[in-house]
């Protein structure tokens, strides 16, 4: 049996869904000169697909000076994903971010950043830097991304995924790796899971609301945690994360094979829906429908807002797996994506 370090953190957290939300909860910052520093790690939350507004204002200006955003990236030391710079007279976008980014100019002393079309991978820590010689000043504020946490399992089985297949696997649902954050969050919300998957940064762990033998033995609720992983050797599922989608998901009933949900799906003008739009869809839409349905994946699932007697017969809000069932078994009907 692995050796496990067991993580027991609590919240009570009251959780706002509006698209931009500020909150502070660690110590003051050192007196700043020109930035105001009222919203120091202030949370910017949004969904996928909207824009955000991240904040950084100054309280005078220089006679000379720059302003860089930059997304911060703890895991790779000495590296600086720079997102634009700019001066009195000029701005210059940089990477990945640069072409979606602006700067807000609501007044003259607002440096904010405007982010349009929110990615997944968009969600971190983002530095606001006054560029002044030596006199270089900067606040911090954090996007969060509003989303959903879900498992995933190869349909190999259980433990089968490296990190870089965790990754994989989780990109072709929509998805991308979940950090620790995310999964924290879950956890709060009711994620309650017995097999460990990998996240982000190369850990693994999974989330217990209600402890058992089975899962661990511990006798609190708590984030149980592997620690980092060799991740070219060591296999695990994968706990992934989506947010809202710009498509809409539904269903066709009928006792279809897989391949026969798919031409269903067709028909409808749209395509099987991947596992991300429909715990999207459950996330975001309230979808709530007890009919067990053909994925892209291959997998059977169905989602449940409002749970039931007769309708997986769990007490709690999710979406249901009836794992990977023979393909050419004619049960089920189709969740579609378009």
């Amino acid at each position: 049996m692995m050796n496990f370090a067991v993580v027991l953190l609590f919240t009570s957290s009251c959780l706002a869904w509006s698209s931009a939300i500020y909150s502070s909860n660690r110590e003051g910052p050192k007196k700043l000169k020109y930035l105001v520093e009222t919203l120091l790690h202030a949370d910017v939350v949004a969904r996928r697909g909207e824009n955000a507004t991240l904040p950084c204002i100054l309280r005078a200006k220089p006679s000379q000076y720059k302003v860089k955003w930059t997304k911060l990236q703890p895991q790779r030391v000495g590296r600086e994903d720079i997102v634009m710079i700019s001066n009195a007279h000029a701005f210059k976008p940089y990477g990945r971010l640069g072409g979606r980014a602006s700067l807000s100019k609501a007044h003259a002393m607002d440096a904010s950043l405007q982010l349009r079309g929110l990615e997944l991978e968009d969600g971190g820590t983002y530095r606001c830097e006054l560029v002044y010689g030596l006199e270089d000043e900067s606040v911090v504020v954090t996007l969060r991304i509003e989303g959903v946490v879900f498992p995933y399992q190869s349909r190999s089985g259980r433990y089968r995924l490296t990190f870089h297949e965790a990754e994989e696997a989780c990109a072709q649902q929509d998805g991308t790796l979940a950090s620790y954050s995310q999964l924290y969050r879950a956890w709060t919300e009711g994620l309650d899971w017995c097999n460990a998957g990998w996240l982000h940064d190369g850990t693994v762990h999974y989330p217990i609301i209600h402890p058992r033998p089975a899962c661990g033995g511990e006798p609190l609720p708590g984030i149980r945690s592997y620690g980092p992983k060799d991740k070219n050797l060591d296999r695990f599922d994968a706990f992934c994360f989506t947010s809202q989608t710009s498509g809409s998901v539904s269903y066709v009933p009928g006792s279809f094979s897989f391949d026969q949900a798919g031409l269903a799906c067709q028909l409808q003008g749209g395509e099987l829906a991947l596992v991300g739009h429909l715990y999207s869809a459950w996330r975001f839409r309230d979808y709530d429908r007890c009919d067990g349905g053909w994925l892209r994946d291959g997998s059977v699932r169905f989602p449940v807002g409002s749970p039931r007697e007769h309708c997986g017969g769990v007490p709690e809000a999710g979406v249901r797996s009836f794992g990977f069932p023979d393909q050419m078994v004619h049960l089920y009907g189709a969740y579609c994506y378009r």
